[in-house]
């Protein structure tokens, strides 16, 4: 088994990154392969609502230029992902959300390929700010039927110049729990597989309260 990071931090090396290795660390001792992709430093477009995802079936974004339809089928391999992103005024980093957008569309509009995956998130802040991020990122979890573990307290470790985090003794605590029951699910996911059944997948009511 594997799970694929994406590390929505500017910085390669801080305190997301941090965070997400903590996590790795447990991941790791339970056998599981992880691989963490750095996109917050890159310039990726927004999405544009062209739909063409949807229309094209081919699990890619029309938008050239960078290497989001590359991630996108990393992740699509992967058993599990994990989410990181740094607080920028209250709320995701902008790079790491146009990738979000972008990704988890595609995934939707391609038979929910991300369906039923094990998805965390983490979130890595000097101040404030912490949970409306966290929740920002599992709406996207939530979006994609995904399973996610939790942990003994929200996924938020704080810390301001890299390598800070390390010293928030109970967020490097929540991290190393969520990777612990992060594996857990994992292994009863794939153990469930042979004897429980998968229930069917709906296809999506779109529905407008405008009359």
């Amino acid at each position: 088994m594997k799970v694929v990071a994406i590390n929505g931090s500017p910085h390669k090396k801080g305190n997301t990154y941090h965070a997400i290795n903590i996590v790795f660390n447990e991941l790791e001792k339970e056998g599981i392969e992880t691989e963490m992709i750095h996109v917050g430093h890159k310039a990726i477009s927004s999405c544009i609502a062209c739909g063409m995802c949807a229309k094209n079936q081919d699990e890619k974004c029309i938008i050239k230029g960078d290497d989001v339809n590359y991630w996108i089928q990393k992740m699509k391999e992967a058993d599990g992902i994990l989410l990181g992103s740094p607080v920028h005024y209250a709320s995701l980093g902008g790079n790491l959300k146009s990738f979000l957008d972008r990704a988890f569309y595609v995934a939707g509009a391609n038979k929910s390929f991300f369906r039923h995956k094990v998805g965390a998130s983490v979130v890595a802040v000097r101040r404030s700010g912490g949970l409306p991020t966290f929740n920002e990122l599992n709406n996207y979890l939530s979006y994609c039927e995904m399973l996610i573990p939790t942990s003994c307290y929200w996924n938020v470790i704080h810390g301001t110049k890299p390598g800070d985090a390390l010293e928030d003794k109970e967020g490097v605590q929540i991290m190393r729990v969520l990777g612990k029951n992060m594996a857990w699910l994992m292994k009863l996911v794939e153990a469930g597989k042979s004897t429980v059944k998968e229930p069917e997948k709906e296809e999506k009511e779109w529905t407008s309260f405008i009359r």
